[in-house]
């Protein structure tokens, strides 16, 4: 199969969005299962975590229209989201979802409530009573990690490998250290992230890969081009829309994640109003609960995962294959 890294070769084609890469990605699978001919009737699921949670729905979408325009079908049959952003308005959750888990006061939540009216992302600059109160709450839970508050708070530059390289050639022939340079404990759980950038940026990968060379310049993980435009606020009208044609899907959430805390994510699925057909119940693995589900009337079924964080399958690799396995093929959690 061919593999490789993509690439823009002017400024302009550098520029995309949410809706542009929808379009692209929609293009791209289509195209590849052209030159693909025995995959065509493979059943075809999208899937994504984090800020997929805004794209995906949108790119099943494009699939379903292009299947209605007439284009060569792929057989899309659902999605399957983990720890989604779905709007804006996420980390409005992070408030409540820090009093339930013991990390602010009961006087500090109600006083939140009360300044803040429930906005807590974008605050009125003259609400200093809302601000003074926003302050507290991001004291008393800096010294935690946002993506799962289980694990240890590992600070590290995602940069480190790139900068260290291009001090390596700006400076040719000067042994950078390790110590000149903020790195992350090996014992981190988000060590193989630091890693990746190693991996993604070694000459050797990219041959292997068949990368060519001078295409691509420095790889950084999470990389926030200022070129890319988010015109998409909300997935959850693409939600409302792919619930109407009928497909499945499994939208999943790390418990202990306050990134994208399960609060938000279970109210919007309650705002699209179908019914529960098999509700709050715990679901197991290897014999013992791995998180709680519940399954509506549109093929919806959500499930959270005990102890994981804001890429559940980082955290629990087992739980969430059962949980992935079980759903795929139809079973129940």
């Amino acid at each position: 199969m061919e593999q490789g890294f993509t690439y823009a070769t002017t400024e302009l084609a550098a520029q995309t969005s949410g809706t542009l890469l929808a379009r692209q990605a929609h293009q791209f699978l289509r195209k590849w299962l052209i030159g693909h001919p025995k995959f065509v009737s493979n059943e075809v699921y999208i899937a994504g975590d984090s800020y997929s949670g805004i794209p995906v729905p949108a790119i099943v979408q494009e699939i379903a229209q292009g299947n209605e325009k007439g284009f060569p079908r792929i057989n899309i049959q659902g999605y399957l989201l983990g720890n989604p952003m779905t709007t804006r308005r996420d980390g409005n959750y992070a408030i409540p979802f820090a009093h339930g888990m013991a990390l602010i006061s009961d006087e500090l939540f109600e006083s939140l409530q009360k300044n803040c009216k429930g906005n807590y992302v974008d605050v009125d600059s003259e609400n200093v009573l809302c601000y003074k109160d926003m302050d507290s709450f991001h004291k008393l839970v800096s010294g935690l990690s946002h993506y799962n508050i289980l694990e240890p708070l590992c600070e590290f530059d995602h940069s480190t490998p790139p900068l260290r390289r291009s001090l390596i050639e700006k400076f040719p022939g000067k042994h950078f250290l390790k110590t000149d340079l903020k790195l992350p404990d090996v014992t981190c759980p988000t060590y193989t992230s630091f890693l990746s950038a190693y991996w993604a940026n070694d000459d050797n990968v990219r041959t292997a890969l068949n990368v060519r060379k001078g295409s691509i310049g420095t790889w950084i993980r999470c990389n926030h081009d200022e070129g890319f435009k988010s015109d998409i606020s909300s997935s959850i009208e693409y939600h409302a829309n792919l619930s109407r044609k009928g497909y499945r899907s499994l939208i999943y959430s790390g418990d202990h994640d306050m990134v994208v805390p399960f609060l938000g994510t279970q109210e919007w699925i309650r705002s699209l109003n179908y019914s529960i057909v098999d509700d709050w119940r715990p679901w197991n693995s290897n014999g013992q609960v791995g998180g709680y589900t519940r399954t509506y009337s549109n093929q919806m079924t959500f499930a959270t995962v005990k102890g994981a964080g804001h890429t559940a399958p980082m955290y629990k690799s087992k739980e969430c294959f059962d949980m992935f396995s079980r759903w795929i093929s139809k079973r129940a959690l």
